[in-house]
């Protein structure tokens, strides 16, 4: 297998214009597969269904629902950080497979892909903002095309690294993360200043929705994601950067 392969060379420019058409939905126009209105969002539609029945108010759903996506955005930030502290900076910008060593320190010992598990749960607080065709679009190929991703890793570390890395993933779960580490610390130190830096886009999302989601206005969290986006680049284009 190649260690250049075209998937993650271009993976960023992938997950920008998925992420764009989730929140997009231009099938919507001639598929009318989403409603209209200020509620027609994800959030909205969810606060709806939750207050129907009357077993809580449409201002409390509103609220439970704000609740989730807050603690799916700050874990997902937190997860990121935690592997990116870990693994470095350096790894996650090469556009190339990496196969230094075997990394079991920090979220590694307890879960493989903490990146991965890290962007599925900042998806699902920025689906909240989406038409609902739109999110069920981004998170399904969010999902198939990370796990591709995994697998393509997982074969190309095999190969690399050998029994070592086969003993790893007998030790730890690749997708939930265990409470449990499954291996022993090698003692690496972590790098949070980097790491923090590299993933500004999630903690800048997750402030977002912690602060300014109780203003309930979905079209101002877009504004913010898309803000935190700019912000982020800025910093890839100085020296930061991100694993998707």
């Amino acid at each position: 297998m190649s260690d250049s392969a075209v998937e993650f060379r271009f993976r960023f420019w992938i997950f920008m214009v998925v992420y764009t058409l989730g929140f997009v939905a231009p099938w919507d126009l001639a598929l009318h597969l989403d409603g209209s209105g200020p509620n027609s969002h994800v959030w909205g539609q969810l606060a709806v269904l939750l207050s129907r029945g009357g077993a809580m108010s449409i201002s409390a759903a509103f609220n439970l629902v704000l609740a989730v996506g807050i603690v799916c955005a700050v874990l997902g930030a937190w997860m990121r950080t935690w592997g990116s502290a870990y693994l470095g900076v350096d790894v996650m910008r090469d556009e190339n497979l990496r196969a230094d060593e075997v990394v079991a320190d920090g979220p590694y010992g307890h879960v493989r892909n903490p990146l991965y598990v890290g962007t599925w749960l900042n998806t699902l607080a920025l689906a909240l903002l989406m038409p609902a065709s739109g999110a069920i679009f981004t998170i399904v190929f969010v999902v198939a095309f990370q796990v591709h991703l995994i697998l393509r890793e997982e074969a190309f570390l095999r190969g690399k690294l050998g029994e070592a890395y086969v003993s790893y993933c007998a030790a730890v779960p690749r997708w939930i993360p265990a409470v449990r580490a499954g291996v022993a610390a090698s003692g690496a130190k972590a790098r949070w200043g980097r790491a923090a830096t590299a993933e500004i886009f999630m903690w800048l999302s997750a402030i977002s929705f912690a602060v300014l989601g109780w203003r309930y206005d979905a079209h101002l969290l877009i504004q913010c994601v898309l803000v935190s986006l700019g912000v982020s680049l800025v910093v890839k284009g100085v020296g930061g950067g991100s694993r998707a």
